[in-house]
């Protein structure tokens, strides 16, 4: 039988989209407690298919696809923006196709403008008028309102009308960088895109004698299987190991390992992988929170995942890769090095380089000499920074990673850190690897 927190998530994604929601009324229409119905309500916000909006509340939204997660929700436009809605709630449900700057004549504005945009443009009444009109939202930069009469045309039409005090180049910034966060995520392998779901899993009950096991081992060409309770919750997991030395007859109650180490769907490839090497196992339950299976993840399917290589654009926005893109690689005889340049955004508030800036190079200068040796991703597992000299704005230095020791799993590396002959720097970082 489902718990309360589950009833509440079933009832939850059963709401039309665009319905309101109410920590009050959930509790009262299913006859739970306002902190049980909150607790779901947000978990339901994670999960991505409810958006909270403040001076507005909480509405169910469509839940992003892999495919379309680069798309947004006007819900999420609002809090991105930190905007107001002065008019088109029921609208804040539906995802902009693209978003136009209004900063031309209205005529030649309007070629630009169809269903599913968003447009930015200041006080201009008659542009709100006409791009509702056309089946476009409207985000009103600089913080101005707009007439009555567009605020009724709004509601009537269900799409939003949105204030945002920011001016037209930091909105426009913001949803921009909005959209790559989420090109990012959506390059990001997680467990929930390579699992294999509940449904092409065999489990074993605790209750099934170890012959079954044997059976399962001919039918699935598998040895490792998950035990499961009556309400599918995972309770532990049965291998070869497990079962030597044990009669036919044996129950798996009494032969399997209790509480075996699990992931979530939510969770990297790369972290799962990283618990699977250094736990070294082979079979990976996934569970959701409520402890209950949904899908088991294999050591090939994580081999399989990390041979996806292809860089997409928008990797390169992530800040290792931002911080990296200042420094040029070069051989210099044996040696690996990296020459580059202190910006100002490297820096703090003394206008020397940040410890944090600092440690992202040496990390990532000391993977990099890795992946040269290994053909395989690595995942840091410590980095100690044991010397740190400042370095002023615009200076010029160079990293020299050194091998300390690779095997099979793992990899050490000294790098040190140099400002024209001096020593400004000086780290070691251990690496677990994992091969693609």
């Amino acid at each position: 039988m489902a718990t309360k927190h589950e009833q509440i998530l079933q009832y939850i994604d059963k709401l039309p989209i665009g319905s309101k929601i109410s920590v009050r009324q959930i509790a009262k229409d299913l006859d739970v407690s306002e902190g049980t119905a909150y607790r779901a309500i947000k978990e339901a916000e994670t999960q991505g298919y409810v958006s909270t909006i403040e001076r507005v509340g909480t509405v169910r939204i469509e839940k992003k696809q892999k495919e379309n997660i680069e798309r947004l929700t006007f819900a999420e436009v609002v809090n991105i923006v930190d905007g107001h809605v002065l008019g088109g709630r029921e609208g804040l449900h539906k995802t902009l196709n693209k978003f136009v700057i209004g900063a031309m004549q209205l005529e030649a504005m309007m070629r630009y403008i169809d269903a599913g945009s968003l447009l930015l443009v200041g006080n201009r009444f008659q542009a709100h008028k006409i791009a509702l009109q056309q089946g476009a939202a409207v985000l009103i930069t600089g913080g101005f309102d707009t007439s009555e009469e567009v605020k009724q045309l709004a509601d009537r039409l269900a799409l939003p009308i949105i204030s945002s005090s920011y001016d037209t180049f930091t909105v426009a910034s913001m949803i921009n960088r909005a959209i790559y966060d989420r090109l990012i995520k959506k390059e990001i392998v997680m467990v929930e895109d390579i699992l294999k779901p509940l449904a092409e899993t065999p489990v074993l009950l605790p209750s099934d004698p170890v012959a079954k096991w044997h059976q399962y081992t001919e039918l699935y060409h598998d040895t490792r299987f998950p035990v499961v309770d009556e309400q599918m919750r995972l309770i532990g997991i049965v291998t070869s190991k497990d079962i030597i030395g044990h009669e036919e007859t044996a129950t798996v109650e009494k032969v399997m390992t209790k509480n075996p180490i699990t992931t979530s769907p939510r969770v990297s490839v790369a972290s799962s992988a990283h618990t699977m090497v250094w736990e070294g196992i082979e079979l990976l339950p996934v569970v959701d929170n409520q402890r209950k299976l949904v899908g088991v993840l294999s050591r090939n399917d994580v081999l399989k995942a990390l041979q996806y290589t292809a860089k997409q654009p928008q990797m390169s926005e992530t800040f290792p890769n931002l911080i990296m893109s200042h420094f040029r690689e070069e051989r210099q005889g044996d040696e690996l090095v990296y020459t580059g340049e202190v910006t100002p955004q490297m820096t703090n508030h003394l206008g020397t380089i940040a410890s944090g800036i600092m440690t992202t190079v040496m990390a990532e200068a000391g993977c990099n000499l890795l992946r040269n040796h290994r053909r395989a991703d690595m995942v840091p597992e410590n980095i100690t920074v044991y010397f740190l000299k400042p370095v002023q704005m615009e200076s010029k230095i160079q990293v020299r990673p050194r091998l300390l020791d690779i095997s099979r799993r793992f990899g050490k590396v000294e790098v040190s850190v140099y400002q024209g002959d001096v020593l400004v720097g000086q780290a070691m970082v251990s690496a677990q690897i994992i091969d693609r």
